[in-house]
This record gives structure tokens, sequence and C-alpha cells, in this order.
């Protein structure tokens, strides 16, 4: 059966780990066309996997089966899960990896400090739990080989989610997964991946900008007003990249090189100021 199935991970490429996966998937489904997002994930980074998920998903054909494999608690009681949407299928570890994705279904995000979103009505989500469906023996330091490849595969090939284990109703999502307000004037939020250039993508959306003169801080650097383009300006430039969200870059270079800048560090938007 002709299905897709994509790859999500923090394996690198110079290892057997991503071809291992693969090779699951081909033994069970030979007609599985796979595809490849990204296997440079900074390693246990889920914030980041989540982020570079949210921006390829979406342009894949229907029923698509994307698979993430992004898992510090590899091993622990934390859960495998299968999350279906309209359109998708997600096969993943239940740490987090997938707040963007179910954030569009949300009429509000949970509190601050709460784990746990409760699933609406047009998601439908099950804890993995059925290890006849699983390799054997399992690695417990390798579950992507061991439990969500087989389980991707077998879902390219028609099973419904519900064979693989119990209906869950809430899925873990990541507590900080927007920028708050830390006083009247100044919003925090921060660096959620660095792309290949050196670009600094944070997680303001472009509406969560304010209408009045703000100033966008990172490190001892201030930036007072959004490009169009990674060519407009002297040299640091802020604008809202192709995924919608502010980013940091410097014409001709690397904003990462030259702030010294890293996935996590904190970004502030200060209003009342130019």
């Amino acid at each position: 059966m002709n299905a897709i199935i994509t790859l999500t991970t923090d394996f690198g490429i110079d290892d057997a780990y991503v071809a291992a996966m693969k090779g699951v998937i081909l033994d069970i489904n030979p007609g599985a066309t796979i595809v490849d997002i990204c296997h440079t994930i900074s390693p246990q980074n889920i914030s980041q996997a989540a982020f570079v998920l949210s921006t390829a998903y979406q342009f894949f054909p229907e029923r698509a089966i994307h698979m993430i494999v992004v898992d510090p608690g590899v091993g622990t009681e934390r859960r495998a899960i299968i999350l279906r949407t309209p359109q998708f299928d997600f096969v993943a570890p239940d740490n987090g990896v997938l707040s963007y994705i179910i954030e569009p279904f949300l009429k509000e995000w949970p509190p601050l400090g709460q784990a746990q979103a409760t699933l609406t009505p047009e998601l439908e989500a099950v804890s993995i739990i059925r290890s006849e469906f699983w390799r054997s023996p399992v690695s417990p330091t390798f579950h992507g080989r061991d439990i969500f490849a087989p389980v991707a595969a077998r879902l390219s090939l028609g099973f419904s989610p519900q064979k693989f284990g119990e209906v869950i109703k809430s899925i873990t999502v990541m507590p900080e997964h927007h920028p708050h307000r830390e006083s009247g004037d100044t919003i925090a939020g921060r660096i959620v991946h660095i792309d290949h250039f050196g670009n600094l993508i944070t997680n303001f959306k472009g509406e969560d900008l304010p209408e009045e003169p703000f100033a966008i801080e990172i490190g001892r650097s201030s930036i007072s007003e959004l490009s169009r383009t990674y060519e407009d300006g002297e040299e640091l430039v802020a604008l809202i990249g192709s995924s919608g969200y502010l980013e940091i870059a410097v014409k001709g270079g690397s904003a990462s090189d030259f702030l010294g800048a890293a996935v996590g560090d904190e970004v502030k938007i200060r209003t009342g100021k130019r």
C-alpha cells in the first residue's frame, strides 16, 4: 500500500538509527514512501522538534503519517501515542512534541504549569500498549525502531488507531509553548529553532507583536523595527519569516554566530520603545 510516512528525529545522520527505522517500516509495508523532515534536532530538544514539525506537516497529502522520535524519556513510563486529526496521523512519545499540532483545535491553551490538554471531538488519541504490534524484544533505548516504526507502518496499511491500544482523552503539552507577559511592558519568548543559515526563529507569531512601538531585545542587542526581507537593514534585522514567526537575522551572515545565541535563549519585546 502506497502511503507516506515522515520522520522527525534528533538522531543525526552519522549513525544507522534512521536507516534501522526505515528498514522496519519497509519490511512491513514495502510500498510506503518515507520522507525525512529533519534528523538534526538538537539532542532531546522537544520544543525544537515540535516547532520544526509544525513548519512542514501540513504541506503533505491528507492521511500522511508523521512519526516523531525526540524522546528523552525513552524506556520510562511516558506514553507512546497515536494522534489522529481530520487530516493526518501522528506517532510520537507523549512529551509535548505534538503541542503545535493540537493548538488549532483548542479553544484556549492550558494555563501555565498545566501539562495536559483535553482533546476536542475532532481529535482522537490512543495510548500504544498492545505489544503484539511491536518488534520483539523491545530495546529500552530504541522505541523508535521497536515501537513507533512498526506501528506507523501498520497504520500505513490501514489499521485503525484503536487496534494499538486504549483511547485517551488528553495529551501532554509544553507548558511554555507561548510567549508570556513578564510585566506591564515586557513580553518574554524564546528561540525555538536556528535554521541552516543561522537565523534565530522565535516563538512570537506575527499577531503576537504589539501595535504600539516596541523593541526586540536579545542579549545585549536591541532591534527597533521590523524588516521585510533578510537584505533590509544595516546588520541585525528582525522580520516575520515564512513560518509566520518572528526571526532575527544578520544581513549576509549568521545571527547565531553574531550573537552567540542558542535554542532556548530568551527574547523579549518591550513596548513603548523605538
